[in-house]
């Protein structure tokens, strides 16, 4: 225990911030939820224009509220007061190695990350939804971009992170596949063939629409990290 806990504080002070401004900014900007409202936005705007009846619409709505209160319901208010462990920018020792950004602060536990777990299986049920093989590679880049900035920040060591990760991963999966279960007893034909859309019935045009958003935000992130420096 004691050599793992040595080289979870190794890792952390790779990814922990250092001398840059910009950086700090950046991550701050980043790791806030109100952030990723457009790509939430977007997402939504995806399930409405491609599903044909209010009831696919909620059965994605109710599944995507299913997988953020099991992902961030099981890490906020039973893992962590269970566990206990403080966040590196808490404790006190390990504090002293660390760069810490003027203003960060959470008096709530570090294992595991519900910013990992949260984001991860957003990522996993709307990859499976969608299947569009650009969108998997930028909603799962998404939350490691989230993950970074709890390292960054000091709020999470690496393996608080990883856990978070296979959590919201697993979480997604499960939800996805209960989805899926009611999804067919309603609408038993469920395959698309058409380069219009993907092998789920997702118009390959609105899939744009959710990348040019997380685009979008991601440099509005970056521009204000930089406003600093005008």
């Amino acid at each position: 225990m004691q050599t793992f806990t040595e080289i979870d504080h190794s890792l952390l002070q790779l990814f922990n911030g250092g001398s840059s401004l910009f950086l700090d900014n950046l991550a701050v900007t980043l790791t806030n939820g109100l952030t990723w409202i457009p790509l939430y936005l977007a997402l939504f705007y995806i399930v409405v224009k491609n599903n044909e009846t209010m009831k696919q619409i909620m059965l994605v709505v109710a599944c995507v509220c299913v997988c953020m209160i099991l992902a961030d319901g099981v890490t906020d208010y039973i893992v962590k007061p269970a566990v206990g462990r403080l966040r590196p920018l808490n404790d006190e020792i390990v504090r002293c190695s660390l760069h810490i950004v003027d203003g960060q602060y959470d008096n709530s536990f570090s294992f595991f990350s519900a910013h990992a777990a949260n984001t991860c299986c957003v990522a996993m049920f709307f990859s499976l939804l969608i299947r569009n093989r650009q969108l998997v590679m930028a909603l799962f880049g998404w939350s490691a971009v989230n993950c970074w900035t709890r390292l960054y920040l000091g709020f999470h060591y690496p393996s608080d992170v990883l856990v978070g990760l296979l959590w919201g991963a697993a979480v997604g999966f499960v939800v996805y596949m209960a989805y899926l279960q009611l999804y067919l007893k309603l609408y038993p034909n469920y395959n698309y063939v058409s380069s219009q859309y993907t092998s789920t019935g997702y118009n390959h045009a609105d899939v744009d629409v959710v990348l040019v958003v997380l685009l979008a935000t991601v440099l509005c992130a970056v521009m204000q990290a930089l406003w600093v420096f005008v």
